[in-house]
């Protein structure tokens, strides 16, 4: 009995001191940016084993097209890769936290990002907490490695995104061969104004990865930490690799709102200059098992 109370007054603090923390950002914050800032609520990681798993895409013959089909040539040749554990955000950064971090470091909010506030908030009378679970959009590459960095993680490397997105057997997309539904990703939306046509972070069951990560195709693409190599299929290590050393653009996987189904694809690859800001990009962080 004794337990249990205290177990009830340790529960009561804590939703205590959450509510006066979010009550503090909105004192200091008023502003439609700090009350979805308010609502900032981190993503739980999941694990994923050492073991080696299949990337890439076997070359498929010359036929029609299909989704089994490569995108390009670089998503080839397929290989038998092995990772060490590491770990992973279940869902996408939400833009409640990318806000939080922006203030709480005292960098300008992005104009793009203002802007979209600003227009659900006034013209689409979108509350604060609907917002606040939104997918981080518009973040250049260096934001987002920095921002996972400060929480003591790191952007994930690419063939670790994609072994969380299809497991060890090969995926075509994260819930296994099936083409895209509605019901399974968010995709193929088209919005003149690019106004994101998106789900809340943490939605997203029926789609999730055999590892259990939500939103690994659509809603939001995401950064990965490897520069985009068109050549480093066929030549990349067997164990843990890292990418090139250099490059002009990052890589973005998973596809995104607005995206056809086979950019949906577990193995389709893209990238995008690292300051590039996008109404269809966003990220998720990973760190090193401890």
């Amino acid at each position: 009995m004794m337990s249990h109370i205290l177990g009830l007054i340790l529960l009561t603090t804590v939703l205590e001191t959450a509510g006066m923390s979010s009550a503090a950002t909105l004192q200091e914050n008023p502003s439609p940016v700090g009350q979805i800032a308010a609502f900032a609520q981190g993503s739980p990681m999941l694990t994923i084993a050492k073991s080696p798993f299949l990337m890439g895409t076997a070359r498929m013959s010359d036929g029609s097209f299909s989704l089994e089909t490569q995108y390009d040539d670089t998503e080839q040749p397929q290989r038998r890769v092995w990772l060490d554990s590491f770990e992973i955000d279940r869902d996408e950064v939400s833009l409640g936290e990318y806000l939080s971090w922006l203030l709480e470091h005292q960098r300008a909010i992005p104009e793009e990002v203002q802007k979209l506030i600003d227009h659900m908030t006034k013209v689409h009378a979108l509350p604060p907490e609907i917002l606040a679970r939104w997918p981080a959009l518009y973040a250049t590459w260096p934001e987002a490695s920095e921002f996972c960095r400060a929480q003591g993680k790191r952007l994930p490397r690419e063939a670790e995104w994609e072994k969380a997105a299809r497991g060890n057997s090969g995926h075509l997309f994260p819930w296994g061969q099936q083409p895209p539904t509605p019901e399974l990703a968010k995709f193929g939306q088209y919005h003149v104004h690019e106004i994101p046509i998106v789900a809340p972070v943490e939605s997203g069951e029926e789609g999730r990865s055999p590892y259990g990560l939500h939103h690994m195709a659509g809603n939001a693409a995401e950064w990965v930490e490897d520069w985009f190599g068109i050549d480093y299929y066929a030549t990349m290590p067997d164990r843990n690799p890292r990418g090139p050393i250099s490059g002009r653009y990052k890589v973005v996987r998973g596809g995104s709102w607005k995206s056809a189904p086979v950019m949906l694809r577990t193995a389709t690859r893209s990238g995008a200059s690292p300051d590039r800001r996008a109404a269809t990009i966003g990220f998720r962080c990973a760190r090193s098992a401890r």
